[in-house]
C-alpha cells in the first residue's frame, strides 16, 4: 500500500493501466489474507486494484476455486 501511495504509478492496476506482474503478484496475497480473514481496511488502493483485476477473465479463471485438482 505505501510503496503504491508513494509512487503514485497505480491506475486500474499496480502500474498504471494494463495488468503486470505486480498485479498477478498482488492478487494471490490478497486470496491469502481474505482467507485468513485478515483486516484489509488499512489497504484501500490495493484493494480497489485487486477488486478490478478480480473481474478480469484471465484473474477469474485463475481463481483456487475453479481449479479441478485444487485442495480445498
Amino acid at each position: 500500500e505505501q510503496f503504491l501511495v508513494a509512487q503514485a504509478r497505480h491506475g486500474v492496476f499496480c502500474l498504471r493501466d494494463t495488468v503486470s506482474l505486480a498485479d498477478c503478484c498482488l492478487v494471490p496475497q490478497v486470496f491469502n489474507a481474505e482467507r485468513y480473514a485478515c483486516d484489509l481496511s488499512a489497504y484501500p488502493v490495493a484493494m480497489g486494484i485487486f477488486k478490478r483485476c478480480m473481474s478480469e477473465p484471465a484473474f477469474i479463471d485463475a481463481q483456487p476455486s475453479r481449479q479441478g485438482d485444487a485442495a480445498p
